[in-house]
């Protein structure tokens, strides 16, 4: 198999017989990658030899090839946009907050204090559930994400909901994603006590960056999360289908 890298841009080409593929390891998430081009009978066998134990993302048309080649998918999902200017949404949405105790406050505090209520949010059974330690889930995905490492830099708009002892139970984190206002997630623990917070953050995020001038917010979903529903009642459309494969 002929390997070629990119010099500026983190393209990697791979070439085997008739088969070629085109991708880029994700910056700031370990062992993930985006496809980019493929083409040829071979995608799954070249991408498994190049990335053992990776995770690849793909189009929706690429990954029915992968399916059909025997490869394991583990998300399917849903990118949704939400335009601020053709729609804007009502300004006092930026003023909604939830009841006392519960207060909303700034996207400031560490990884470890936001991951009990990330791990009650998508428990066993849950379309976004993620197998793995509390370590794993903190240096992998929640650290990354609230750096700025994977996403880009926090914005504003980001924000935690606390209880009356101070600890986070819901939370919605937006990302500058390469010029896009972007969520990257939007949580909340269980319960009666929490019903409804995702939506308040949601509503508060969209008309706090429409104020702040971006022309629209979009947002990654897994298919079949009753979350989809709720985004599209606040506007948001679906732009583009993904998968994402575990290599073997």
């Amino acid at each position: 198999m002929l390997r070629e890298d990119g010099a500026a841009d983190g393209v990697v080409v791979l070439r085997q017989d008739t088969t070629t593929v085109s991708y880029a390891p994700v910056v700031g998430v370990p062992r993930l990658a985006r496809v980019l081009e493929a083409s040829g009978p071979a995608v799954l066998e070249v991408l498994s030899a190049e990335l053992p134990g990776w995770r690849v993302g793909v189009s929706e048309q690429l990954g029915k090839q992968l399916v059909r080649a025997g490869a394991r998918m583990v998300r399917h999902a849903a990118t949704m946009h939400r335009d601020l200017r053709g729609d804007p949404p009502p300004p006092q949405w930026a003023e909604q907050a939830p009841q006392a105790p519960l207060r909303v406050v700034p996207c400031d505090r560490p990884a470890s204090t936001v991951l009990p209520a990330w791990r009650e949010a998508y428990p066993p059974g849950h379309p976004d559930w993620i197998d793995g330690s509390d370590q794993k889930l903190l240096t992998e995905m929640i650290q990354p994400l609230l750096s700025g490492r994977v996403l880009g830099p926090v914005l504003e708009a980001s924000a935690l909901v606390v209880d009356g002892d101070d600890e986070v139970v819901a939370g919605l984190v937006l990302n500058d994603f390469n010029g896009t206002a972007w969520i990257g997630d939007v949580f909340r623990r269980p319960g009666a006590a929490y019903a409804g917070l995702g939506g308040i953050l949601l509503r508060r995020a969209l008309a706090l960056t429409a104020a702040q001038g971006w022309p629209e917010v979009g947002l990654a979903v897994t298919i079949d999360n009753t979350a989809q529903h709720r985004y599209e009642q606040l506007g948001f459309t679906t732009t583009q289908t993904s998968m994402t494969f575990a290599l073997a």
